[in-house]
């Protein structure tokens, strides 16, 4: 008689499976953005109403769906070209790492642009994201101690670094506030996510 048992995965399988999983919830959030301006053009802009309206109750449910939210397609193509990018190389952790970075700069960076927002205001787009994420992959190799990250951090500096810093000028018709507290949240979500044994106390 003859038994079987479950093969062990190997290192690399596991790394396959992780990045897979990274890059299924990416190509998710990405579709999500498309379907929503799909159905809000359609609907003569009727979801943008949904977005982030500065310290209004009402406008408290902005704050998970704004980012799913643009104005129009050119608005939506600006951003996920960046979007993807800084995704990818976070989904390369895992669909859990990108969730839970994806999560901290939604929340906080939503509620941040909410607070301070002029009144009578209505934010939508991916570009706060755009700038957690950015701001998560300059800072996560500092906390981790790793030189890789580092290196990896340097290099979005170099490729987004200007782009970054005009996005935080106040300019008509663009949410500086969601850009900086995106970028807030995207430095919270590195210190938070970091390796447990660099943030432990010695």
């Amino acid at each position: 008689m003859s038994f079987q048992t479950p093969a062990k995965r190997t290192g690399r399988a596991v790394d396959t499976a992780r990045i897979g999983s990274g890059l299924k919830l990416l190509v998710v959030l990405v579709g999500l953005m498309w379907l929503s301006e799909v159905i809000d053009t359609v609907t003569n802009g009727a979801l943008d109403q949904y977005g982030i309206i500065s310290r209004e109750p009402r406008g408290l449910i902005g704050i998970l769906t704004a980012p799913f939210l643009h104005l129009g397609f050119g608005h939506l193509v600006s951003n996920t070209l960046p979007l993807v990018t800084l995704g990818a190389l976070i989904a390369v952790s895992g669909a859990a790492r990108l969730f839970a970075v994806t999560a901290i700069v939604t929340v906080i960076g939503g509620f941040g642009t909410w607070l301070i927002s002029p009144p009578n205001t209505i934010t939508i787009g991916a570009s706060g994201l755009v700038f957690g994420y950015a701001s998560y992959l300059i800072l996560r190799g500092l906390f981790n101690r790793r030189l890789g990250q580092v290196l990896l951090g340097i290099i979005v500096v170099m490729v987004w670094g200007s782009a970054l810093f005009s996005g935080l000028l106040p300019q008509d018709g663009i949410s500086w506030q969601g850009h900086l507290f995106g970028g807030i949240a995207g430095a919270l979500a590195a210190w938070v996510l970091a390796d447990d044994k660099q943030r432990r106390v010695k």
